[in-house]
């Protein structure tokens, strides 16, 4: 038995409404884990409104793809893995980049794993990077901005990976043939 309402336009308290329409609008449907975080509007808010900031950094997409599923393998998050995996082939990224991606293991691309290291490096040192860490993202053309985006990468889905965790949001069935666990 869940202890969380998965709510839907009709049921949702009336200040994440508007924002579940919003979201619906943009989608095309309501996913489950935005019905979970309805509980509370303002997480709801919250994480939407984190990640348009995330979105509009100066990261481009694959970057903030490579930041966004270092955080969800971290924190274990099946959901966020198998979406933000549709999105990434969605976007014709290479079969190579993902299955490093959802493995936690090296990138093919040195740019793009001196990004993944260094936001592993966020998370391991809770933000007090080591100056070897940080001049090997900007020895690989990375610049101090591209550090702070980083964070806000790791804020962002810290909220989406602990709520879809803490909820036990599922894995919708578009989503399911990339579904993904973590390796123990």
């Amino acid at each position: 038995m869940s202890r969380f309402t998965a709510y839907d336009l009709q049921t949702a308290p009336a200040a994440a409404r508007p924002v579940m329409a919003g979201v619906h609008r943009k989608l095309g449907h309501l996913p489950a884990a935005v019905g979970l975080m309805a509980g509370s509007p303002e997480l709801l808010k919250g994480f939407l409104a984190a990640n348009a900031a995330f979105e509009a950094t100066d990261l481009d997409p694959v970057a903030r793809e490579v930041v966004v599923l270092t955080v969800a393998t971290r924190n274990g998050c099946h959901l966020c893995v198998a979406m933000h995996t549709a999105t990434l082939t969605r976007d014709g990224a290479a079969p190579e980049l993902i299955d490093a991606l959802r493995a936690g293991e090296s990138l093919p691309e040195p740019r793009l794993e001196a990004l993944r290291r260094f936001t592993v490096a966020v998370l391991d040192h809770r933000g007090a990077v080591p100056d070897p860490e940080m001049d090997a993202l900007l020895a690989a053309g990375w610049q101090p901005r591209h550090a702070l985006d980083v964070v806000l990468g790791v804020g962002t889905y810290t909220i989406s990976t602990f709520a879809n965790r803490l909820t036990a949001a599922p894995l919708e069935k578009p989503l399911q043939e990339y579904a993904w666990t973590p390796a123990s």
